[in-house]
């Protein structure tokens, strides 16, 4: 149970580093949350636990394939955000998302990657 908590503790460090951050510099902050921390948290994670090299590996393979299609958001969010305002907006960006990935999985799947 108390590794539970510690990673429950560290993994919400993170982000609330990332927001304090951001709250002071615009750039720093967005250079923070760009990096792939979660993804390299998970990873640590998933190698202390014993989880196999497979199981480590899929994680990063399937990361790489799931980022791609939510780049379109950070594109759309700064323009509609002062036409919409900020739960409007991130609602359309979360439709948004959800529509790249749709069309995204389709559009792999034609490669041989199977993300659904």
């Amino acid at each position: 149970m108390t590794w539970l908590i510690s990673k429950y503790f560290l993994t919400a460090a993170v982000i609330v580093v990332v927001s304090e951050v951001a709250k002071r510099s615009d750039k720093f902050g967005a250079l923070l949350a760009a990096l792939p921390m979660v993804t390299v948290l998970t990873l640590i994670w998933l190698y202390v636990e014993n989880q196999s090299q497979e199981k480590i590996a899929n994680h990063a393979w399937y990361t790489f394939w799931y980022v791609l299609p939510t780049l379109p958001m950070f594109l759309v969010f700064p323009f509609i955000l002062p036409r919409l305002g900020f739960w409007t907006a991130l609602l359309a960006c979360v439709g948004l998302t959800m529509l790249c990935f749709a069309l995204f999985a389709v559009l792999v799947r034609r490669f041989g990657i199977e993300l659904f």
